[in-house]
């Protein structure tokens, strides 16, 4: 790989950050804070198309992933040194170009969706300020530089959040994302602490002296810990809590619906393409580390945690998704069961599928959230479905652009980039060694996937309008984006199929032939078909429950029919109130607790206060009496005497004087005389 593209991969983060604190200076100016947000954003884009250029002329040219290293020195404490770097690869690179492209169309999408916000400028660099921090998370070539940029990013994600936070549930949000992402970074803190102690480096790759490079892998593979596990997996462990909290996995999921009180732009940019994907490019990254002593089966117990975890996000997401309302909060649990999806393909050892899926599902869940935002904008703010209806006529371009970003999400066959991406997932998932659960519960998420985005399509474009507004279409600065994201979510799936698997040959540093015949390999068409039929089961489903109620009410049917259980799914299978009936009461009762142990504290202290304090001026009051006082007195009736004598010298009298000098004289003469002698 040539030696600027490592140092282009760092000046990549640069622009962005540049500009949000160029923004700071022009804040009540509007067009120059726009026009410094998309510029910063454009000059990244550049950077990233040639990195991502020059990682795929270097793939072709050597054996496995090629890779630039740029490593420099933070600061020298003593004889050590702490180093950071970036790294240049093809997982780097196209993440890098995925969050610079999509990011550039959701920052021109913004300028038409924030248009009448006071605080206009304001927003434009938080934007700039989380993608910079977002760049510089991807671009890392060491753990500590990755997580200075994942804690800029929470900074920048609990200020998008709670943009508005003059609304309490915005700034109720902003804080619930916050603490809950607080949560998962601490065990990662840990995890990055623990690694330095053991290995003495943080650098990912640093010539076989990184920490993802066989020595070091083998040294903490070796190692075990309490009750036997192995040092490499309980440090694997610390550093999935951080992506849990990120990616927005069960039971740290909590926080990503909330999150959708934020600006429509916000959720598509945070809650989409990037920082809820920064947990599955964190697991992609340190993969090896989390692989590190497998057998033959390729399974160790921190994958076989990924994979569950994954595979019960993906249909609890799904699962609630379906009850929802809100047009945000579906996506948003969609999202929460796609991140799932991403879990299952790393936890099973398919890195290409779980990647892949995500820039993907970073094309098309943009898409959808932008053209979530543009319905919210044509329905005069309205965001409840049920209070929606007949968009496709008063609404036609919006209308296509979301559907092509629904039918890539639900799955439909072969024109779309989610199709083949499940299939890919469901692929890993079905060889996964060490059970066939996982992939039974990614099955129903699939099949629940296509049957919430259809009930969605029905109650938002379909029947009549029930809302009060009359719609209208969005102005072409929030239509054109969707284009190039629709695009994306069309022609990124050929770069996955099983005839041409360009990306996973990308991400290896192999070079991989275009094959037709394989797509009509036993496996290909049997995964293929399940994946068809997987897709037309949750459409049909759909259909029937939801086409055939009148158009003119917004009832949902399985509300009528099962309203027990719809409660309890719209309710989020009441995951919040079990936590606000069990962690948030142990931590209220422990504050309670310690503001009843301070209280007494304060009586005891109080009270040795004021006795210690008593005494002490009692014993002050008794020695300025007895000492001070009486010596003070003692000292001034001698020197009132001693004046008085003295006084008495003086009288005006001649004769006394004489005498005096007389007396003088002889004491003088006899002085003298004993001098002599």
């Amino acid at each position: 790989m040539e030696t600027w593209i490592p140092w282009l991969t760092a000046l990549i983060p640069l622009p962005p950050l540049a500009a949000a604190a160029a923004i700071l200076f022009l804040h009540p100016c509007r067009r120059p804070a726009a026009a410094l947000a998309l510029a910063g954003q454009a000059l990244s884009l550049l950077g990233a198309l040639a990195v991502f250029g020059g990682a795929l002329a270097a793939g072709g040219t050597e054996g496995g992933p090629v890779r630039g290293l740029l490593t420099f020195t933070w600061f020298t404490h003593g004889d050590t040194a702490l180093p950071l770097g970036v790294a240049a690869d093809p997982l780097g690179a196209s993440m890098l170009l995925m969050i610079t492209f999509v990011g550039l169309l959701i920052f021109i999408h913004s300028i038409g969706y924030m248009r009448e916000d006071p605080r206009f400028a304001r927003f434009f660099c938080f934007l700039s300020l989380f993608s910079g921090a977002m760049l510089g998370v991807v671009a890392a070539n060491s753990l500590l530089l990755l997580f200075i940029c994942w804690e800029l990013v929470g900074l920048a994600s609990y200020l998008l959040i709670g943009f508005w936070f003059q609304k309490p549930s915005a700034a109720a949000a902003a804080r619930k994302a916050f603490l809950t992402t607080r949560v998962g970074d601490l065990g990662l803190f840990l995890g990055l602490l623990w690694i330095y102690k053991e290995t003495g480096t943080l650098l990912f790759y640093d010539g076989g002296h990184g920490l993802l490079e066989q020595s070091a892998l083998t040294s903490l593979a070796g190692q075990t810990v309490a009750g036997g596990m192995a040092l490499s997996t309980a440090v694997s462990l610390l550093l999935f809590c951080g992506a849990v909290g990120k990616s927005g996995q069960f039971p740290l999921h909590i926080w990503l619906p909330d999150a959708m009180e934020g600006p429509t732009p916000v959720s598509a940019l945070i809650h989409a393409a990037t920082m809820v994907a920064a947990g599955v490019y964190l697991v992609a990254r340190v993969f090896p580390l989390f692989a590190a002593g497998a057998g033959g089966d390729g399974v160790t117990t921190a994958l076989t945690v990924v994979a569950w975890t994954g595979a019960v996000t993906a249909l609890f997401g799904a699962v609630v998704a379906v009850a929802q309302n809100d047009i945000k909060r579906i996506l948003a649990y969609s999202t929460v069961s796609q991140l799932g999806f991403m879990m299952l393909a790393l936890g099973a050892g398919g890195v290409a599928a779980g990647i892949f899926h995500l820039l993907a599902h970073a094309f098309f869940k943009a898409l959808l959230f932008l053209g979530a935002g543009s319905v919210i904008h044509g329905c005069g703010h309205e965001q409840d479905i049920r209070k929606m209806g007949g968009l496709r006529k008063t609404m036609p371009v919006t209308f296509i652009l979301y559907g092509i970003g629904m039918m890539a999400l639900a799955g439909f066959p072969f024109l779309f980039s989610g199709f083949w991406s499940k299939e890919a997932i469901l692929v890993e998932a079905f060889a996964w060694p060490v059970s066939r659960i996982p992939f039974l519960l990614a099955l129903a998420a699939a099949v629940l996937t296509a049957f919430y985005m259809t009930r969605q399509m029905i109650y938002v474009f379909l029947g009549t309008w029930r809302g009060k507004d009359r719609p209208h279409e969005s102005p072409r600065v929030m239509t054109l984006p969707l284009v190039p994201l629709a695009a994306g979510a069309v022609l990124l799936g050929f770069l996955a199929t099983p005839a041409w698997p360009w990306f996973a040959g990308f991400l290896a540093g192999e070079a991989v032939a275009f094959s037709p015949g394989a797509l009509f390999t036993g496996k290909s068409l049997a995964f293929m078909a399940l994946s068809i039929l997987v897709a037309a089961t949750g459409v049909a489903a759909g259909w029937l429950v939801y086409a055939r109620s009148p158009a003119s009410t917004a009832e949902d049917p399985l509300q009528t029919r099962f309203p027990a259980a719809h409660r309890a799914v719209s309710r989020r299978l009441l995951v919040d109130e079990f936590y606000e009936r069990t962690v948030l009461r142990l931590q209220s009762a422990g504050e309670n607790g310690c503001a009843r142990l301070d209280g007494v504290l304060r009586r005891v202290t109080d009270g040795a206060g004021a006795v210690l304090s008593r005494g002490l001026g009692g014993l002050a009051g008794l020695l300025d009496r007895s000492v001070l006082n009486s010596g003070f007195d003692t000292v001034c009736q001698f020197l009132r005497a001693g004046t008085a004598w003295l006084s008495s010298l003086h009288q005006g009298r001649a004769q006394n004087y004489l005498r005096f000098v007389g007396i003088g004289m002889v004491v003088l003469l006899l002085f003298y005389a004993w001098l002599q002698s």
